[in-house]
């Protein structure tokens, strides 16, 4: 470790010779300094019915607006709308008045909003297809109020209404909003070639977005003046480091991403509970916050945190326990060592991770075999139930609906994210009544997931950047409110 940081000193210093670049190149036509965001991927798809990773959906978030968001407990809070359940199949929405425009100019009415969500039932490659499939139709009464009618009724419907908006006319030209979005929101999309290019509504301020996929380059580039801001995906040592630099500032706080294990319950080893749990007590859940985590990061006992509305503040945390363990998989009639093959990604914070599991759980009787793929072939292995174990974090999840998608017995892919095959009469009585309480208790036994932790979220800014701070479910939210002062 400490050879890894002198190299980096090394390499910091080599280059901070070169002198700090002085001005960033303005080629947009306003009085601002583009502000430079470094990432380790850049967003695969810009459109609202199609996309699923994280860069993809926090840009998303600022290029549209949706009907509805959350508040700071998690419930549904009107965005562009309010609404009226007018009984159990039928909700009236009203959007709120004035309202800001589609970035074309086009303004935003009832009629987009239909089209929006008759658009994500009708694509045939939308990932969120099912999510609304429970929509009989939708009736538009004019330019501010529209009714949704469900098949079914669904006290959490409210809640899903949080795609963006899409302009009806362009959806009907078949426009290509996965490379050249138009929403509403507080950025407006400019140009994607090597870089991706917002432009602030308010004040035309040029937010350019980059893939950098090496952390030690992002964190040099951040330290040359080459980029303003950081957030996530970084190693702990790099944040420690980056906290002893004068010239930028660390903030970070709580988060709630849920990190965790998952299993193949149809394995025959897996299938049984005591083998389940002794992985879950031959993690030292603390030891590896420690080495690989940033400040803030709590360990979780259920995926969403226990300050959330359904969260269960009472599960008790697994404890590293290597001689339980060992006995537990004697009980379970396993022959020592227990051998499994655990599937991450390339990342290398990932595959960290992984190593530091392999080291923790020879002590308790299990040889864990690394294998680490390219992120498409990975997920692709995961949403086809092709692992044993595999490690992931839940982002930006707000509903407790995740705990029925997730474990419910007729959730598995391509009808939910069951991936583990977990089946559990009990479980599903309790999902069914949404005993929430019950329903984490019963999972936190059960252990189709083993829990890790919750990541603490931080944000890396260059010294004249402010009114930015990490938000816990690591959404890029203040790139509405983002400054920079010039050199």
């Amino acid at each position: 470790m400490r050879f890894f940081n002198v190299l980096l000193l090394i390499c910091v210093l080599q280059l901070s010779a070169c002198g700090l670049e002085s001005k960033h190149e303005n080629k947009h036509g306003n009085s601002h300094q583009p502000i430079h965001f470094a990432l380790s991927q850049a967003p695969l798809s810009l459109d609202p019915r199609v996309a699923t990773d994280a860069a993809s959906e926090r840009v998303i978030r600022l290029i549209y607006q949706p009907l509805v968001d959350f508040d700071q407990h998690f419930k549904p809070s009107p965005k562009l709308a309010t609404w009226q359940m007018l009984s159990a199949t039928e909700y009236l929405i009203t959007l709120k008045s004035p309202r800001a425009a589609f970035h074309n100019q086009l303004p935003l009415n009832a009629t987009d909003v239909k089209a929006t969500y008759d658009a994500i039932t009708q694509l045939a490659n939308s990932p969120l297809s099912a999510e609304y499939a429970n929509i009989q139709n939708i009736v538009v009464h004019d330019q501010d109020r529209l009714t949704f009618h469900l098949k079914q009724p669904d006290p959490h419907f409210v809640a899903k209404l949080i795609i963006g908006i899409m302009p009806k006319p362009l959806l009907e030209q078949q426009h290509d909003f996965a490379r050249y979005p138009v929403g509403s929101g507080p950025l407006a999309f400019v140009e994607k070639n090597n870089k991706l290019i917002l432009r602030r509504v308010a004040d035309g301020q040029i937010i350019a977005l980059s893939e950098v996929k090496d952390p030690t380059v992002r964190v040099l580039k951040l330290l040359r003046g080459e980029t303003d801001l950081l957030q996530g995906e970084l190693p702990a040592e790099l944040v420690k480091y980056l906290q002893t630099k004068s010239e930028v500032t660390v903030k970070t706080s709580v988060g709630m991403n849920y990190s965790y294990l998952g299993l193949n319950t149809q394995d025959p080893v897996l299938s049984k509970l005591k083998v389940r749990q002794a992985i879950a007590h031959a993690i030292d859940r603390p030891a590896l916050i420690e080495k690989v985590m940033v400040n803030h990061t709590r360990i979780a006992g259920a995926i969403l945190p226990p300050e959330h509305y359904a969260g269960n503040a009472s599960l008790a945390a697994y404890d590293y326990n290597p001689a339980l363990a060992q006995q537990l998989l004697r009980e379970a009639g396993v022959s020592l060592p227990l051998k499994l093959v655990y599937k991450t990604s390339t990342d290398a914070q990932r595959v960290r991770i992984a190593t530091i599991l392999q080291a923790q759980m020879r002590p308790a009787g299990i040889a864990l075999e690394i294998r680490s793929l390219d992120w498409g072939t990975f997920f692709e292995d995961v949403q086809h139930g092709n692992f044993q174990l595999y490690g992931l974090t839940w982002v930006g999840i707000k509903t407790p609906e995740i705990y029925a998608k997730a474990f419910n017995t007729n959730s598995v892919p391509p009808n939910g994210f069951n991936r583990g095959r977990f089946s559990d009469m009990k479980l599903d009585s309790l999902l069914a009544k949404e005993d929430w309480q019950g329903a984490t208790q019963r999972i936190h036994e059960q252990l189709p997931y083993i829990p890790l932790w919750y990541e603490g979220q931080f944000a890396v800014l260059n010294k004249k950047i402010s009114n930015y701070a990490p938000k816990p479910d690591g959404n890029w939210d203040d790139l509405a409110t983002i400054s920079a002062y010039a050199d």
